[in-house]
Formats: structure tokens, C-alpha cells, sequence
């Protein structure tokens, strides 16, 4: 990576320790879901579910680690119908971590790494009190020099429990940026 995408990638983060970005794998999952239950925003899904994230979307999802522990993630899937589409399930980021730089740095990887796999767009679901999550995709879109467009809403009498509205957001188009690599892949 090069220019502002290197120095969060590679951890020149506040003087952190070296940040790494990598493939998830099932090791991983009691982690991410222990960052999740954590986050006090998400909403948690079971221990298994995480796990099966890892195994069956590492392809599509991230962790961040410092000094080889999972510090954040982001788990998506690209949409079956709009294969160019990767729906951003969840991304958290541990209590130590916060205020770095490494939830940008996790969504900048992904779309590096996905753009160079045809990936032109990116959907999410962000409830309208979740400031910190609406900042973080605004930015993204301003890194990337995409747009970011309301499409629809989950409103929160369609859940069936108690729920906000969830409002749907696209971003987009992206395309692999000129000095950019993907994130290399570990081995599951």
C-alpha cells in the first residue's frame, strides 16, 4: 500500500504497535464476537454465527490485530443477485483500539482488496442515533472519492422485536486506486 492508506494499514497509528490486516479464520470467531458483545452498539449474534463468518465469508470480511491479537473486525458478503455489491454485515473495533484509525483502515482494506475483484459498490445498515458508523462511512466515501446514497429503510416496525430503523446506505463506485495492493491473504 502507498500513500494514506499505508500508514493505517501498516499501523503508523499514534505510535501503536504494527496494526495487521488479514483474513479471518475460525480461530478467530470467540474474538469478534467477544468485540461485538463489547461494541454496546451491535446487534450480537451467536457465538456460532461469528465462527461460521469466518469460515464460510473470510473472503469478504477482515480482522485487524496488534501484536497478534484480533483488536477489530468487518464481516460482509457479497450480495448473490449484485455480485459487484459487498453488504457490510457488522465492523467493530475493541475498546483499546478506538479513536486510532482502525475501523477506516479495515473498510479501506476491504475495498482495496475487493475493487480488484469487481467489487464497484458497498452496502450497509446504519441506525440514524449511530453517529460514530455514519462518520465512518461518510469518510470512507470521501477517501474514496465515492458517493454515498440513501437507499431505503428497515423500518423498526417490519422487526419483529424491539429494533431501530436501520437505514440503508450505498456507497460507490469504486475501483482498484493506482498504488494501492490488495490485502494479502493468510492461510485459514
Amino acid at each position: 500500500m502507498s500513500g494514506k492508506h499505508a500508514n493505517r494499514a501498516n499501523g503508523d497509528i499514534r505510535g501503536a504497535l504494527e496494526l495487521v490486516i488479514d483474513k479471518p479464520s475460525t480461530k478467530d470467531g470467540a474474538a469478534i464476537w467477544r468485540i461485538a458483545r463489547d461494541s454496546g452498539k451491535l446487534d450480537l449474534n451467536s457465538s456460532y454465527a461469528y465462527l461460521m463468518w469466518c469460515h464460510d465469508f473470510a473472503d469478504t470480511s477482515l480482522v485487524a490485530r496488534v501484536d497478534g491479537q484480533v483488536v477489530g473486525f468487518v464481516i460482509g458478503y457479497r450480495r448473490p443477485t449484485m455480485p459487484d455489491t459487498v453488504v457490510v454485515w457488522q465492523i467493530a473495533v475493541d475498546r483499546s483500539q478506538r479513536g486510532r484509525g482502525t475501523a477506516g483502515a479495515l473498510l479501506d482494506a476491504l475495498v482495496s482488496r475487493l475493487a480488484d475483484d469487481g467489487v464497484r459498490l458497498m452496502e450497509t445498515t446504519i441506525t440514524p442515533d449511530n453517529t460514530a458508523s455514519n462518520a465512518l462511512f461518510a469518510s470512507l466515501a470521501q477517501r474514496w472519492n465515492a458517493s454515498m446514497d440513501r437507499a431505503g429503510t428497515f423500518d423498526a416496525g417490519e422487526f419483529p422485536d424491539e429494533h431501530e430503523s436501520e437505514v440503508r446506505f450505498r456507497i460507490g463506485p469504486f475501483a482498484p486506486a493506482p498504488g494501492i495492493r490488495s490485502v494479502p491473504a493468510a492461510a485459514s
